[in-house]
């Protein structure tokens, strides 16, 4: 199971580093390395670290630290439950980070030496996007390489198109709905990524704005009550539009003064959904006079989604052929495998 990933701490010289991994990654910087890199290390990483040191403060949990990290291990905790209770105690459920600790080195590590060979990898995203899918495979073939035995192979590219993953964040917004009242729009913000990936082929745009549809259908709502919204854009070339802080003020400009604001393409609560739009986008909202602003939590290890994400792997993990054990089989054909081997092994020369 496989995420973004979180610094080890809120400290400048721990982000300095995270932020080294994350931004030298060429899957999120699609742009020349000689042009690239001086500029990151020459300017941004002298500069980035302590701002966002500061905003990662603002979610550190004394008890737990990260939210990313401490939600992901809640995550593959009752994700690894909800396998064993239905394939038994053979199903092993690891989570690697992309950037930082544990990572997916340290992941496939901890697999190994728990003798796994069937491999199926989940990237929690739940719709495609270079950035964050593909950059999970680089990171797994880039290990993979240097693996003497390799598992066959299972990669998950998206759950976008589950029915109960819809349900889940349907659900989410009924419960909110009946604990806290229901808003004029709902408004539903996606991480943004460059508007030239969308144009060199990236899915993401379409993706997203296909979650909202069936979101919106789910809950029976009217289009002109739903938003689209891309927050989290950097630097000055063109991101997907609509930026979601522009949108913020504008909104109550144009008369709408009470919102539900929910992410669905977080699959856990994060830096980006409680400080940037639980807390920055909710001021540009009330400072242009909006009047209520609510954040829906993302789904983080609710059973809804535990129990789509445990169908999702139950049917990739179909098809493998079966594995003749000495349970299933007889002790005279066990014993006669075993000779063989033995046999095998005898000749095999002492310097090798």
């Amino acid at each position: 199971m496989a995420n973004l990933g979180t610094p080890d701490a809120p400290q400048t010289p721990e982000v300095r580093r995270y932020l080294r991994q994350f931004l030298s990654d060429p899957r999120i910087i699609e742009l020349p390395r000689w042009l690239w890199k001086p500029l990151l290390h020459g300017v941004i990483l002298r500069v980035r670290p302590p701002k966002s040191a500061e905003a990662y403060r603002t979610v550190w949990s004394e008890t737990d630290g990260s939210p990313l990290l401490s939600i992901s291990r809640k995550q593959c905790a009752a994700l690894r439950q909800a396998l064993q209770n239905r394939f038994g105690e053979d199903v092993v459920v690891e989570l690697g980070m992309r950037y930082g600790s544990p990572s997916i080195d340290e992941a496939l590590t901890a697999l190994e030496q728990q003798q796994v060979r069937r491999l199926i990898v989940l990237p929690m995203y739940p719709q495609y996007s270079g950035t964050t899918t593909a950059s999970v495979f680089d990171a797994l073939a880039q290990r993979l390489q240097k693996t003497r035995w390799l598992p066959e192979l299972r990669f998950i590219n998206q759950y976008v198109d589950e029915d109960k993953y819809i349900d889940a964040l349907a659900q989410s917004v009924r419960n909110s709905w009946q604990e806290h009242g229901q808003g004029e729009l709902l408004v539903t913000s996606y991480h943004g990524i460059p508007k030239r990936y969308l144009t060199n082929g990236d899915p993401y745009h379409c993706q997203c704005h296909k979650t909202t549809r069936k979101l919106r259908e789910k809950l029976a709502l009217p289009e002109e009550r739903v938003r689209v919204v891309f927050q989290s854009r950097v630097g000055k070339e063109p991101w997907l539009k609509p930026y979601c802080d522009e949108t913020m003020k504008q909104l109550p400009l144009d008369g709408h003064k009470s919102i539900d604001v929910i992410c669905p393409g977080f699959s856990a609560d994060c830096l980006e959904t409680i400080e940037e739009i639980n807390e920055e986008n909710r001021e540009y909202f009330e400072e242009a006079g909006g009047e209520r602003y609510h954040y829906i939590p993302c789904l983080n290890d609710d059973a809804m989604i535990i129990d789509c994400l445990a169908d999702l792997i139950e049917r990739h993990a179909g098809g493998w052929p079966e594995v003749v054990s000495k349970r299933d089989s007889s002790q005279a054909e066990y014993e006669q495998r075993y000779q063989l081997a033995e046999q095998l092994k005898e000749k095999v020369p002492a310097n090798v």
